[in-house]
């Protein structure tokens, strides 16, 4: 496990959603690697209650405290059915609230129905991936914990793109393969956020484009983070590994993270920052992003009262 960069990592993935490392495994991960604070951040599902350590039942939060580790939990909320990338993070929510399991079954039936078509659509054209065999792998996997980047994966594997990024490019920039799937409308995820007690934090912003279409017009990517900053947005992730995911621009990390604080840093209580860390490298990615490669300063993070009293420090 490569030595973390940045102590404080606030986007992380398990195999709850679509990473590769279970619960456990990201704690383990994070403290070999030196971090001092990483957020659980599965797509529209909360963290778990509980992991089972030599057979028994504990809390995450309390396992990554015997590790030194501070553990946050959050989820990513996809959002906007109509411009991509569009996430929400929340960190700090009160967890049974109903609005996270009404919103986790109503994700569910629309990833379904948009993802299957899209299978449907790569076989038409040549690509033969299979629901049933490459993605549900013959009954191994349940439809309930399909994401979209399995997707990709499963095109990757067979040779249609070189890795998920680029099969993630290719779905993109072809409009045959526009299957929308219904998502909840960004503000809608801020509002419900705050009412559980919760921040709402924009991540990857640069990965919306430049313009995007909204209700038949072009908006600008300032011009729809000033939006969701208008609905309450709480913060925005400044540090991501822009250059290991289908970011298109030519902006390196470094000059995004920059533009991001200059912009936002005296308007926002929070500029966050993040691996998304799905530990790709057991699927055999070859740049897979590592745990700290981007996020945030422990300084930075003590400092922000309102990252303290999530972590309950």
């Amino acid at each position: 496990m490569n030595k973390a960069i940045y102590p404080c990592d606030l986007h992380a993935h398990t195999n709850r959603s679509d990473g590769n490392d279970s619960p456990r495994e990201l704690i383990d991960n994070a403290a070999a690697a030196g971090l001092k604070v990483v957020a659980l951040t599965d797509h529209d599902i909360i963290a778990p209650d509980v992991i089972e350590i030599d057979g028994v039942q504990v809390s995450p939060g309390k396992y990554a405290k015997q590790q030194n580790l501070v553990l946050l939990q959050g989820i990513e909320f996809s959002c906007d059915t109509i411009v991509e990338d569009v996430h929400i993070i929340a960190l700090g929510c009160n967890w049974s609230h109903p609005f996270f399991n009404i919103e986790y079954e109503a994700s569910i039936e629309s990833k379904i129905e948009g993802y299957r078509e899209l299978c449907r659509l790569l076989s038409e054209d040549g690509m033969d991936v299979n629901w049933n065999h490459d993605i549900l792998l013959d009954g191994r996997r349940d439809e309930k914990a399909v994401q979209r980047k399995m997707i990709f994966e499963a095109m990757a594997q067979k040779g249609y793109a070189d890795n998920w990024s680029e099969a993630k490019l290719l779905v993109k920039n072809t409009p045959r393969y526009a299957v929308k799937r219904k998502k909840p409308d960004p503000a809608d995820i801020i509002a419900q956020i705050h009412q559980s007690g919760g921040v709402a934090i924009m991540a990857h912003p640069y990965l919306v484009s430049d313009q995007a279409q909204c209700g038949g017009k072009s908006l600008s990517r300032t011009d729809y983070i000033e939006n969701l900053i208008k609905a309450g947005l709480d913060g925005i992730e400044a540090s991501y590994p822009y250059d290991k995911t289908s970011y298109d621009g030519t902006l390196t990390p470094e000059q995004i993270e920059s533009e991001v604080r200059a912009a936002y840093e005296k308007r926002l209580p929070i500029i966050s920052g993040g691996s998304d860390y799905h530990n790709d490298g057991k699927k055999g990615a070859k740049r897979p992003r590592q745990l700290g490669e981007r996020g945030i300063e422990l300084d930075r993070f003590l400092e922000n009262p309102i990252l303290r009293r999530i972590a309950g420090i």
